[in-house]
């Protein structure tokens, strides 16, 4: 019991709701074994999301609270639970992935040691334009860590010099100042090679993962020099870089027009080409090795699905990027196969407190239609970097969203996510994906409030620095603001 308790210390959830003194408790608990309440339609379908390989977490949860809630006589009928589990791991092995997020081949090849690469080749003179615009940029992605020696321009002059004012500047791309920086001038020009101006930089090394905006900007009416990207050919250094696009104005320096027009180009060398070498002589092996593994995950999953009969494997990959559409998946199973009235979704790294849920949805009668009850978060910023990582929602801000820690639905959301699910993008995460989701049928929303407690708060899935405080204030985003959860009808939750 102890050491499932501890697999389940990540995030206490006492389902985002006001706590409720114990003797409020006890006197709705006695009506709960009537006749009347002894239907057919479960009162709530709890759906736990759960990654494949988390066997513990899992077993952790069924030797308490669900365990509880099973061999409890007033909840046996009142409350299903089943774990969301994707139905395919995915089958490529970590190290080949492009990031742990997804399951996207990183699709490299060897580099000669030591050689200098343009990322593009200079086009025919005639497909260069004058731009419309004063600032252009290229965003770009680091698959294997490179080194960045010079930045380009193209000639604006008439007869292929240089005129003008320009500055070149790559950013990381979440952060305002710039890396490196270049100017360049009719007194300054650089050095011409191919048709393409540069000027040497100070080396860094960006790391695999560094995810960088070039910036071309017209210090003057002279203005830049383009060319569309379908004229030219990018050069990714045998997949070292991945270059793509950040929507105009989604960051503080983004004001150029972007993707997919060019004012010039850069060079670089690849860092660590041994290393490199050494990466993709051990792919063939490490993909045989990834093969058994998931034959045995998956021998593993049916025997925990026959033993415990409590999982719903949905047609997905099972990986981060790809929470939203499990749910989704989920809610379609769940208006098909289950009867219930309320679906709370959570995690497998939360704790429910079952009666609590009853108790609260049966003193304040929240069944209505249109309900959504979770612990809302208004005007989240954005994130364009990291895990959190959002490219496909413009705005600088998400619409409000329910803590992804743990929410409760109405039959009828459920419905309606169901029936649309073709229809609704799926964006980076299951909560902020919701929060856009429902934006678009106005919900009535049901804010869980925080109570203070002797206990300290948790963070569910946060645990970067800059949102630590979400420990004490619990505003982080997977934040369990709410106290620690009572693990049955007897333990003393007084406040």
């Amino acid at each position: 019991m102890r050491s499932a308790a501890a697999a389940l210390s990540a995030c206490v959830l006492a389902a985002l709701l006001h706590w409720l003194g114990w003797t409020d408790r006890t006197a709705l608990l006695l009506g709960f074994g009537s006749a009347d309440n002894q239907k057919a339609v479960h009162e709530v379908l709890v759906g736990v999301l759960s990654a494949r390989h988390h066997h513990e977490l899992r077993q952790a949860i069924r030797d308490t609270w669900l365990g509880y809630m099973k061999h409890h006589p007033h909840f046996q009928k009142r409350v299903m639970v089943k774990f969301i589990v994707g139905e395919h791991g995915c089958p490529v092995p970590e190290e080949d992935r492009e990031d742990l997020y997804s399951c996207s081949l990183l699709n490299l090849t060897e580099t000669a040691a030591g050689q200098e690469m343009a990322v593009l080749s200079v086009p025919d003179p005639s497909a260069l334009l004058p731009s419309d615009v004063s600032a252009v940029s290229l965003d770009f992605k680091v698959l294997h860590s490179v080194v960045i020696t010079q930045l380009g321009v193209f000639p604006n002059g008439p007869r292929g010099d240089f005129r003008g004012n320009v500055s070149v500047r790559l950013f990381q791309v979440d952060q305002e100042e710039p890396v490196v920086t270049a100017r360049f001038s009719a007194l300054s020009p650089g050095t011409r090679v191919g048709g393409m101006f540069y000027k040497p930089v100070e080396q860094f090394i960006l790391p695999k993962g560094f995810e960088g905006t070039l910036l071309w900007e017209a210090q003057d009416s002279t203005g830049l020099m383009s060319v569309n990207t379908s004229a030219v050919h990018l050069s990714n250094g045998g997949g070292v870089l991945k270059f793509g696009s950040i929507e105009e104005g989604t960051l503080p320096h983004r004001s150029a027009l972007g993707f997919p027009g060019l004012a010039g180009g850069f060079t670089f060398s690849v860092y660590d080409v041994q290393a490199l070498s050494e990466l993709l002589r051990g792919r063939a092996g490490r993909q045989r090795i990834r093969e058994a593994q998931l034959r045995a995950e998956d021998e593993a999953l049916r025997e925990e699905s026959l033993r415990h009969g409590d999982m719903v494997f949905v047609d997905v990959v099972d990986t981060y990027r790809n929470v939203p559409s499990k749910l989704l998946q989920f809610y379609k199973w769940s208006v098909g196969n289950a009867d219930f009235k309320l679906l709370l979704k959570t995690d497998d790294d939360c704790y429910i407190d079952v009666d609590a849920v009853l108790l609260k949805t049966e003193r304040t009668r929240l069944s209505q239609s249109s309900l959504w009850w979770g612990n809302f978060r208004q005007n989240w910023a954005v994130d364009r970097v990291g895990k959190w990582q959002e490219l496909e929602y413009s705005s600088p801000v998400y619409p409000a969203f329910a803590c992804g820690s743990g929410y409760v639905v109405s039959r009828d959301l459920v419905q309606w996510l169901a029936s649309n699910a073709q229809h609704l993008k799926a964006y980076q995460g299951e909560d902020v994906s919701m929060g856009i989701w429902m934006a678009a049928v106005g919900p009535h929303k049901y804010q869980a409030g925080c109570v203070r407690r002797s206990v300290t708060w948790t963070c569910c899935h946060h645990r970067s620095t800059r949102r630590r405080s979400c420990a004490r204030s619990g505003t982080g985003r997977g934040s369990a603001a709410i106290p620690a959860a009572a693990s049955g009808p007897n333990t003393d939750t007084s406040v």
